[in-house]
């Protein structure tokens, strides 16, 4: 079983900059593809950036050049630092970890790949 807490959200001003992070326990994120997706109101949720267990790192079109995502193993931790920041991506933003190490990478921005989730953290983008 895996537990994970996302914290970092927050109000912020468009342009301005959040780092969210993700701590995992139950499972080490060496070995667990972990990935981060957001829920805006009144639509589905979405597919934000990934970091798959051999260190390779996905983006969404929509945040690539402004989203970054890390792992931090020594804390058993994944982060996303959101630069740029525009209305558009105010949303909750979830951690989510997928244990089969064996995914496809193409496989890594869906949903359904991910068994484990956390509760979610607001980002509210606002002048």
């Amino acid at each position: 079983q895996v537990h994970l807490v996302e914290s970092g959200g927050g109000l912020v001003q468009p342009g301005g900059s959040l780092r969210l992070s993700c701590a995992a326990s139950g499972r080490t994120v060496s070995r667990t593809n972990m990935a981060w997706f957001r829920q805006a109101p009144g639509k589905e949720r979405q597919f934000v950036s990934a970091f798959r267990h051999n260190g390779a790192t996905y983006y969404a079109e929509s945040v690539k050049g402004r989203f970054t995502i890390s792992r931090d193993v020594a804390k058993n931790t994944v982060s996303l630092q959101l630069n740029s920041l525009m209305p558009e991506d105010t949303a909750v933003y979830f951690c989510a970890a997928d244990s089969e190490t064996g995914t496809l990478s193409s496989r890594l921005r869906a949903e359904v790949a991910y068994e484990y989730w956390g509760q979610g953290t607001q980002v509210t983008v606002s002048s």
